[in-house]
Formats: C-alpha cells, structure tokens, sequence
C-alpha cells in the first residue's frame, strides 16, 4: 500500500472539478464541485443520525437506493436545509448534472453545506453547469476546494493497493472544520476507488469503518443535519470482483481505513479555531465497546479541550471524563500519559496523582500534534478517537457564522 498524488481523480476512470458559481459572495472562493466517472459506479454512502437531514440527503437516498451512481455534485455556502423547495432544488440540480453529462438524473449523488434555513438560488448552478462540466480533468485540489465552508485547508489523500496481481486506486477528499461530533457532523467525504467490489460489499466496507474513524470524530459536540460519506466504485483496475468477506474485502477495508483515518486527522486538526490535533488512545479495556465510549467522552470534554489550549496537564479532568461516560472501569488501575514529538509524561497512575515535571509537560502540550493516551489496565481492547483544542476562535467564527 503506497501514498500516491491525484485525491479522487487518482483511480481509474474519475473526472472531478471545481468553480466558482455565484452562491458565495467571494468570486476567489470556489463554491461548486462535480466528480464524475467515466461508467456506471456501485456506491455506498451512509449519513447524518440527526432526526433534521438536509433536502440532498433524501433526494441521494432515493437515487443510489439501486446501488448505482455516476456523478457527485456538491456546493458549499448554503445547505439547503429546511427549506420549503429543497427537494425542487436538490432535483433540479441532478437533472442539470444528468443534461449536462448526458447520464441518469437518478445516477447523480447530490450534497450541500452551508448556512441552515436560507433558500438556496438553482440560478447560479444552472449558469455554471457548462463551465464545471468543461472543466472536469484531474482537478482533485480543486474540487477539495470548492466544498470547503469554513475549513482552512484543503483536505485530500490518495493511495495504491493490489488485488490480486491488480493494481487498485482509492482517493478522498473532505470537508469539516466545526459542528462536527460522533454519528457525523457537518462533513462531507467523497472517495472513489477503481477497484471492482459490489454494492452489497462497499456497502457493508463504508458502514462498518466509519465506527472506527468519522463516529470517533469530534470538535464541538454538534451533529449536523448534512453529513454524508460516498464512496464511487467503478471497477475500472478489473480485478476479480469482490462480492463476499474473503482476503481480498479485507484488503480493501484496510486501504478504505487508511483513507477515513487520514481525512479524519484532517477534519480534526483544521477544527474551528483550532490550534491543535488531538488523539486520544484508550488501551487495556475489558471490551472494545468500553475502550470506544472511554475515548469519545475524553475526546468531547470541553473541559479537556481548554486544558488542552492552555498546555495545561490538567489530568483530572480526563479522570472526570472517563467517570461520566458511565462505563463500569476500575478507577484504581487507570494510567495516563501526554505525549507530543517533544517526548511523553505519565501524569496519572492507579488513578491517583504522581510528580511529574510541570515544564516538561508543558512543552509537550504546546505542540500541534498531542496524544492522549489512557491506560485501564483492565483486558486488551483499545480504540482512538480525534479531536481538536477549544480556543477562543471558535466563539468568534460561530458567533456571526449566518451574517
């Protein structure tokens, strides 16, 4: 398995783009993406848990409910969320994508991201429809940009993988940077991948690795209404199809965790006002379900986020994290450690205070990249979650989000 260049647009087959149509104010801020591919694709996606979804996520629900697709859209600067024309619109937008490509309307993925509860204007998409289509091309960075809101950094990865003696390629890019919690958040990841692998089997790929790396997610605690996660395969590098739970599927998932973990890290190192990417190990749980609630409740604590600002080695309150998540642990054997590229502190162990060195640890929590890593010394199981710092940043970023 081997790092390669390309984001989506590195498999087989894939076209993407990314331009500036009119729905956000800033003409240098690209505001609408397309990916496309060259065939018909099996797709899997799964979506927000919040009870409220955005009109683009029923319209994709009804549309890839046969396990196909072609084409994603996407636009940032509004969701198209409670509104009373969403799903008009959420339609008008895939039957301009299926007139421009000449494809199924029900083989186009649609997704928005935004500003909640503003109507969202199909003029200036259907203006730029020929333009996005015109410049489909290997245009990954651009399409990565594009679906950006309040993200800082363009967040994408490639990589190569064999199957068989086939050479495969998956690519990503995401968007996330604040309402972002565990069951997803206001992020939005698109993967493509060459390999062939049914519906059925991309499907059950996608669901069971998002519980280990976008539901381990979290900056602030808030789920959004407009999340999804879609994965194109278009079967293009012709390996022996993957229909069943054999080497070849776990092949596959390791190359698809390795994408999710990647762009997880990213989502939560360019949080909303953040400073610093977060990573919180939980080893020696009695079973993984405990070792998985542990590393959530440390990684969403407010209180652990601002020590985490302030390089503050405040371990009590991931003591107090742990006690609230309600998992039956036994307190009297919990370590704790921090550690950064400057090196590592135990600060906790039995549960009880220990001397450390305040300075040394100080430094170590000034760094970008921390790990937080607990002990329970109760069985093997173990499980990470990621998140970021809570800085003063994120109040003023979210306080005029709307105006």
């Amino acid at each position: 398995m081997k790092i390669i260049n390309g984001g989506v647009c590195a498999p087989k087959g894939f076209l993407s783009s990314g331009v500036h149509c009119g729905i956000r104010k800033n003409k240098d801020k690209k505001d609408l993406a397309l990916i496309y591919s060259e065939n018909i694709a099996n797709v899997a996606s799964v979506y927000t848990l919040n009870e409220v979804k955005g009109a683009p996520i029923i319209v994709t629900k009804e549309n890839i409910k046969d396990g196909k697709a072609q084409a994603i859209i996407c636009n940032s600067g509004n969701a198209n969320t409670c509104n009373a024309d969403g799903i008009y619109i959420a339609k008008k937008m895939c039957e301009l994508v299926s007139n421009q490509l000449n494809i199924k309307q029900a083989d186009v993925v649609v997704a928005s991201t935004g500003v909640i509860g503003v109507p969202l204007d199909i003029n200036p998409i259907s203006k730029a429809m020929p333009n996005l289509v015109e410049s489909l091309g290997d245009n990954s960075k651009d399409t990565a940009n594009a679906i950006m809101t309040t993200d800082t950094k363009i967040k994408e990865i490639a990589l190569e993988f064999y199957i068989g003696d086939k050479l495969c390629k998956i690519g990503g890019i995401a968007k996330g940077s604040g309402m972002i919690h565990p069951d997803m958040a206001t992020m939005l990841v698109f993967i493509t991948t060459d390999c062939a692998i049914s519906s059925k089997m991309l499907q059950k790929a996608l669901s069971t690795d998002i519980n280990e790396t976008f539901n381990m997610l979290s900056v602030d605690g808030d789920t959004s209404t407009n999340d999804m996660v879609t994965i194109l395969a278009n079967g293009k590098a012709e390996n022996i199809e993957i229909t069943e739970e054999n080497e070849h599927f776990n092949i596959f998932m390791k190359a698809l965790n390795t994408v999710n973990i990647y762009l997880s890290r990213c989502i939560a190192g360019d949080g909303e006002g953040a400073t610093k990417l977060l990573e919180c190990k939980v080893f020696g749980a009695s079973n993984k379900n405990i070792a998985k609630n542990i590393a959530k409740s440390i990684i969403c604590s407010s209180l652990v986020k601002t020590a985490m600002f302030g390089a503050d080695a405040n371990w009590g309150r991931i003591l107090c994290a742990i006690g609230y998540s309600k998992e039956n642990v036994k307190i009297d054997k919990i370590d704790v450690s921090f550690k950064s590229k400057v090196g590592e502190i135990q600060v906790c162990k039995n549960g009880n205070g220990i001397a450390f060195d305040e300075d040394l640890a100080k430094k170590i929590l000034l760094e970008e990249d921390i790990e937080i890593i607990v002990n329970l010394n109760d069985g093997d199981a173990y499980s990470t979650s990621w998140g970021c710092d809570l800085t003063y940043d994120y109040v003023k970023i979210n306080g005029d989000y709307r105006t």
